[in-house]
């Protein structure tokens, strides 16, 4: 097997972007707790980023979401990230929170509702020239809950006449990425429900248009890294959100419900030349902290998928290989097995402090004192959540 030091250097290739919402309050449709310092300003989401990066070395960026993290000077929020140390990431549009948008935004039958999800897609673009950020994505809660109630023809239609308005305003190296999730809010059908009809939809606009893919969105028994593979051999898979579900989109800590789809899915990744500088596949969270702290929360998630990514680097390639190309099925499953059942852990611990970091990125936050910081000094004014 592939050993540790053979890996080593690879590691320093990853990179993985926090999500704003993360770091406000959140909840289910039943209740949203609140917790003691919990951001109040966009700037405080940001500072909170920016300290997971810190103690892990591994959230050089942070997503913001419009309108959730809308402030005057977009220009100044950037400046104020890199003196925190990270940049800020992919922009997140919201067709979802408007009873305008109850019966569709971009797929909607009137022409003024559709062209006022796109303006709000325009005003996000401006927001990315101010950013710097590269990624548009796109989720959209569209679809109906009854037979007959829509035409669903007729939505893809002008699902793809919308995207293509909303592509053409893009530059330079900015990319529209759309997101797919299979059912919620819309029961019946969703306009985007796999990635096989994000990858219809995108293919058709340009190189510049690629697809999401949430570990959340599929139906239970999904073959996950198949669709990784599938989309990496097409050249249009452009970023995952990652996080686990038990049942749905539970949007839980990465690796939390089912650490070995996880091994196999970036094992896919960088099976597929996905990984690392010479990939073009962005690694994000999309996860929500209910009940648990944020900033350990998000510390924990990119810690899980470092693990799970210096696995996937020990998988003896060429031993595999061998073993499929003889039609050993059991040994090719051994040579597979061998690296997912193999402990990291304390490799990692020391590589990190041949970087400057601390061995154990949890317990040197947690003795750090800044969340007792935040939460003695961020006392009053209204916390951030979902809104």
């Amino acid at each position: 097997m592939t050993n540790f030091a053979d890996i080593s250097s690879r590691l320093t290739e990853q990179e993985i972007e926090v999500p704003s919402w993360a770091y406000g309050n959140s909840g289910t449709r039943f209740k949203v707790f609140g917790s003691p310092g919990t951001p109040r300003t966009v700037e405080e989401k940001v500072a909170d980023a920016a300290a997971v990066h810190r103690f892990t070395g591994l959230a050089p960026r942070v997503a913001l979401h419009i309108p959730w993290d809308e402030v005057d000077d977009y220009e100044a929020l950037r400046r104020f990230a890199e003196e925190q140390g990270i940049g800020l990431g992919t922009i997140n549009s919201n067709t979802f929170q408007d009873d305008d948008y109850k019966l569709g935004a971009l797929t909607h039958t009137d022409a003024k509702i559709r062209q006022k999800a796109i303006d709000h897609h325009f005003a996000c673009i401006d927001v990315m020239n101010a950013t710097g950020s590269r990624d548009l994505k796109i989720w959209l809660a569209e679809g109906s809950n009854y037979p007959g109630q829509a035409d669903m023809r007729g939505r893809q239609d002008r699902l793809a006449e919308s995207l293509a308005t909303i592509y053409e305003r893009l530059s330079g190296d900015q990319r529209l990425v759309l997101e797919y999730k299979f059912f919620e809010p819309s029961f019946y059908h969703t306009d985007v429900p796999d990635w096989g009809t994000a990858y219809t939809q995108v293919a058709a606009l340009g190189d510049n248009a690629v697809v999401c893919l949430d570990t959340g969105h599929h139906a239970p028994g999904t073959n996950i890294e198949f669709i990784v593979a599938q989309l990496l051999r097409l050249g249009k898979l452009g970023s995952f959100d990652f996080n686990s579900r038990f049942y749905a989109d539970d949007d839980l800590i990465v690796g939390a419900a089912d650490p070995y789809q996880l091994f196999r899915i970036l094992f896919e990744v960088v099976r597929g030349g996905g990984y690392g500088r010479d990939g073009d596949v962005a690694f994000m969270l999309d996860q929500c902290h209910n009940i648990e702290k944020k900033i350990p929360g998000q510390i924990r998630s990119v810690l899980n998928v470092q693990e799970m990514t210096a696995r996937a680097l020990l998988v003896d390639t060429d031993a595999l290989t061998a073993a499929q190309e003889d039609g050993d099925v059991l040994l090719a499953n051994e040579i597979f097995m061998d690296a997912f059942y193999t402990d990291v852990r304390a490799d990692l611990a020391a590589w990190r402090e041949t970087q400057g970091l601390p061995a154990n990125p949890m317990q040197a936050y947690l003795a750090s004192g800044y969340q007792d910081q935040i939460e003695a000094e961020r006392v009053g004014g209204t916390q951030a959540g979902w809104s």
